[in-house]
């Protein structure tokens, strides 16, 4: 099985990244702290056109957000793109094509007081991704044999933002409104859409991975100690090959995840579990081994080594931690034995 990218795959990983290194430069994800509104100028600007990767294969879905991770974009794409659309498309909905237009600009309320992206009993919503950056939110209602579906516009939703790491995208707890009621869905195509939203958080993670490994790498390079590059040393060699590695790892778990869930593959329930821990595994610990070769440059406001630091950690969390990944994991290789 050949496992390289095509050449259009190629171009729409190498036009993404071309398109995110210009319009969103570190001064525009450090722009939103105080004005998120410029979070939706880049959406309706730039990347409202590229929602319709949700309504296809999930490879290029991926790709897109690798490099949308690597720039700490801002704004509802991942909301839209990666989580809204393609819920209310795989369910059938009446704005599912109005989401994959990039005309309904939505965000989902799913995980419930735990944490777990599963259909909660209760009325409170937990990590509603840019709620204050919407018009819809698909909010997710456990129902007696099924979990049923209430898209309702986002002004009547009453949502508390929630003070997190990532300063570049808002993360809201809400109130189910009161009195309304959702369509019953197929529990099949519901499993396999939240799937879907969890691998494209881990791609949006290897993103991040990537640009802190470069990053560290060609600081060693430059940064002289005693007379020698500290990329030198072999303890820092070390540390970088380590974090490589990882990100390696990464990056060919959510590649094998995302195709294994275009093709339907059997395994992958656990792909997707291993690319989610995987890729923040990996994220989280190239912050930390980034962070330590950088060192006092790297602890200051000025350098964006801490924009990356901030979105590795909430991503990882976002969707279930790796923890919760791997514990899922081990519940279906128990299952099969």
């Amino acid at each position: 099985m050949d496992f390289r990218l095509t050449d259009e795959q190629t171009l729409l990983a190498e036009t993404a990244r071309a398109l995110f290194t210009r319009e969103c430069p570190p001064a525009v994800v450090r722009a939103v702290e105080n004005d998120p509104g410029v979070a939706g100028h880049l959406f309706t600007g730039h990347l409202r056109e590229w929602v319709a990767l949700a309504g296809g294969p999930v490879v290029d879905l991926t790709l897109f957000l690798v490099e949308a991770g690597a720039a700490v974009a801002p704004g509802p794409f991942l909301a839209t793109a990666g989580l809204f659309a393609p819920l209310l498309s795989a369910l059938g909905h009446e704005l599912g094509d109005a989401a994959l237009a990039g005309d309904a600009v939505g965000t989902v309320a799913l995980a419930g007081v735990d944490g777990s992206w599963v259909a909660p009993a209760g009325t409170v919503r937990t990590q509603v991704v840019d709620l204050d950056l919407v018009d819809h939110v698909a909010v997710v209602l456990a129902g007696a044999a099924a979990p049923a579906l209430a898209v309702v516009d986002a002004s009547s939703v009453v949502g508390r933002r929630v003070k997190t790491m990532d300063l570049a995208r808002g993360t809201f707890v809400m109130e189910v409104p009161a009195g309304i009621s959702g369509d019953a869905v197929d529990p099949v195509a519901f499993d396999a859409v939240t799937e879907r939203m969890a691998l494209v958080v881990a791609a949006e993670l290897v993103g991040v991975a990537r640009w802190l490994v470069d990053t560290a790498v060609a600081y060693a390079k430059e940064r002289v100690q005693f007379g020698k590059p500290i990329g030198s040393f072999q303890a820092v060699q070390h540390k970088l090959v380590d974090a490589a590695l990882a990100y390696q790892r990464a990056a060919a778990a959510v590649a094998f995840a995302a195709m294994a869930v275009d093709a339907d593959d059997p395994d992958r329930h656990r792909a997707v579990h291993v690319a989610k821990a995987e890729a923040g595994l990996a994220a989280r610990g190239a912050a930390k081994d980034a962070m330590q070769v950088l060192a006092g440059i790297g602890y200051t406001w000025e350098h964006d080594l801490h924009l990356h630091m901030r979105r590795a950690y909430d991503d990882d969390a976002l969707f279930g931690t790796s923890a919760w990944h791997l514990d899922r994991l081990a519940e279906l290789l128990f299952a099969d034995r």
